[in-house]
């Protein structure tokens, strides 16, 4: 392997690299700020080497995705195990404030009835600044593409944000 990255999941600590992920025993070492970022912008340049692949109902391949499928193919990749289920996904992680939101951090919405609180979509946050947040999500219209939270539709349906790459000093 030709670099590596420990990251704490849900309790559990792997060293991930390119290709490959092994669980190893808990060390009292804790992963740098710059390792977690570095691996963090690995998992959002691959997730963005997918847009415009198109949106398919249950797809979880590069053929097509629904949004679950899309957010656990991408962290796969990294050596993660998440559900292929938009609601099952927000059970995982930690939530955290909008206010803390960062970059792999995934973001879930209701779906297409807004006065429901169900779960109904999930995307992958690319970018946090002051004045809004954007995701990488496989959309019904449109397949693998970017949308900002700050949009209406968006904004309407917002239900919470979760962390699954955590550090260890973050527990």
């Amino acid at each position: 392997m030709k670099s590596s990255v420990k990251v704490m999941l849900l309790g559990l600590i792997a060293w991930v690299g390119t290709a490959l992920a092994e669980p190893v025993q808990a060390q009292s070492t804790s992963t740098s700020t710059s390792e977690t970022t570095g691996m963090i912008e690995s998992l959002i340049n691959f997730a963005e080497r997918h847009l415009h692949i198109p949106y398919r109902r249950g797809g979880a391949s590069r053929k097509g995705f629904d949004c679950s499928g899309f957010v656990r193919y991408i962290f796969s990749n990294w050596g993660f195990s998440l559900p292929h289920s938009s609601a099952a996904q927000a059970d995982k992680g930690k939530e955290i404030e909008i206010a803390e939101a960062r970059p792999g951090d995934l973001i879930f919405f209701k779906g297409q009835n807004t006065k429901s609180a169900q779960v109904g979509h999930v995307g992958i946050i690319t970018e946090v600044t002051p004045g809004y947040v954007r995701f990488i999500h496989s959309a019904f219209k449109g397949g693998i593409r970017y949308d900002l939270l700050q949009s209406q539709y968006y904004r309407n349906r917002f239900l919470a944000i979760r962390r699954i790459l955590t550090q260890d000093d973050e527990e």
